[in-house]
Order: structure tokens, then sequence, then C-alpha cells
């Protein structure tokens, strides 16, 4: 399955369909899944720091049999080291678990008061010395946006954001994406949230798809990248099947109106007092 491509404001190109690896801890699970998901097409594995699972991250995309170069691995910085203003030694952690010395794409995870923006400085630091090839952010609202924009002159690559079905953040979305900015949908299943609705399930019937496939061509077809997190093989290939087919415009507009502003990721316990 050949998987698309988005093109970055940076001039690079990142797969619209990547695999997240969020919980996949257990012994040899993360290398296992990135072998799984490198057969099946995928060239985007989707990591950060606080997932652990960087060393063993690390370790499947050199025992997968494609070149580094081919391959887009997107890490993130943690709360705490923002906090304590060690950003570079979190970045130089990252490298070293992963066995590289670039990444093609470097997060905020989550948008710290009072930290953001000096944060944001040191990855324009990472980007200029070509040890992170595109910089961007995760969990950021439009305000958060906006301040960057105000201190700076290079605009997010992406801004990775839960979005579903279940969680239409079309504002958030259409802010991003007229301002350059590529929206990539984490928990793009909803933690499997809509996987019974009874109008997913009706489309997937139509189209000869599952409601998974379903949710989440809705969201590459709003141009927005993806990267559900599986460590199974079957699904793993399963959810690489979103561009054999298109959602008829009528029914793009059904599927806009199942939002309930659900949330199936938390927030962590030391921003739960900050507004999101």
């Amino acid at each position: 399955m050949e998987i698309a491509n988005i093109c970055l404001n940076t001039h690079r190109e990142m797969p619209l369909l990547g695999l997240g690896v969020y919980k996949a801890t257990g012994e040899n699970e993360v290398e296992q899944a990135i072998c799984h998901a490198v057969n099946a097409g995928y060239r985007l594995i989707d990591t950060a720091s606080a997932y652990a699972n960087e060393d063993g991250v690390g370790r499947g995309i050199r025992q997968c049999n494609v070149p580094r170069k081919d391959l887009f691995v997107t890490t993130k910085i943690w709360n705490n080291a923002q906090r304590l203003g060690d950003v570079e030694g979190a970045f130089n952690r990252s490298l070293d678990r992963l066995m590289t010395d670039y990444v093609d794409l470097y997060l905020i995870h989550w948008p710290v008061p009072g930290c953001y923006l000096q944060t944001w400085k040191k990855l324009e630091e990472f980007y200029h010395n070509g040890q992170a090839k595109s910089i961007g952010v995760s969990n950021f609202q439009i305000r958060h946006l906006k301040e960057l924009e105000s201190v700076s002159d290079i605009i997010p690559a992406v801004n990775q954001i839960e979005f579903h079905p279940y969680w239409y953040q079309k504002e958030l979305v259409e802010y991003c994406q007229s301002h350059g900015i590529v929206v990539q949908a984490y928990a793009p299943l909803a933690r499997g949230a809509y996987l019974d609705d009874d109008v997913i399930c009706v489309l997937a019937t139509k189209y000869c798809k599952t409601p998974a496939q379903i949710g989440l061509r809705w969201i590459v077809q709003k141009g927005v990248a993806v990267i559900p997190k599986s460590t199974q093989e079957k699904r793993i290939i399963s959810n690489a099947q979103l561009f054999d087919f298109e959602l008829e415009p009528e029914d793009m507009a059904i599927l806009d109106t199942l939002n309930k502003n659900y949330r199936s990721a938390s927030i962590p316990e030391d921003l739960r007092d900050v507004s999101f």
C-alpha cells in the first residue's frame, strides 16, 4: 500500500499516515510494531521522551531493513525538561536513545505556561543546525500559536492534536492550515470510542471498509495527517488501507455532525489546572 505525503512549510515531505507508539513498552513490542509497519508501507514513526520507548524505537528503525534516510522519525520534549530549562539536554538524550544524529520532526509536547516560548527558541537552534529537519508543536491552541508568532519568524511545521469524528476541532484546524501549519491527529480512533457508532458503521458497510478506516479516511480528507497507535500486525495493515477510496462529500458532511468535543486522551497531571 502506497502512503500519500503532505508537504511541510520546511519544504520536506511527511507521510500522511504514521505509526504511533504510545504505551508500547513491552519486551520487543515497539521493535516488532515498527517492523510490521515498515513492511506495510509505513515510513513515519512517532514517539516522545514521555513514552519511555525511544530506545526501542531506535532499535526498531535499525532492524527494519529500511535506510534511516527513508524514514521519518518524530519525537517530543516533555514538560519537566521545559521547566528545568534542560531543552538541549533532553533533545540530546532523545537522539542518543534513538541512535540517530537527527530527527525529522521535533515537537514541544505541551505548551507549558511560562516555558514554551523559551523552549521554541531552543528548537529553532536544533532546526538551524540540522539536528531537527523540522520543528513543531503538540496540543497548542490558537492563542499559543499566536504567541509563538509574536516572538518567532519560524512557523511550526506541525501541530499535533487529538482529532477525530467525535472531536472535530474545526476552528483550530482551519487556523493552522491557513497559516501553513500541518495538523497531525493523535488518538485518531478516539481509543475506539466511535467504532460502534451507528452512522460510521453504516458508512463502513457502504464503502466495504472498517469503521476505523472510515474515521481515518475522514481525517485525511480534511488534509490532516494521522498516527494511529497499534502493535498488532493486522491492525497496522488495516489502518494503512486509506488511500484506495474516497468518501463522498455528503458522507463527509454527515461525519462532520458527529462532533461531541470528546477528549479520549488525558491532560497531564501537571497541567490539569491549565485551560486547553
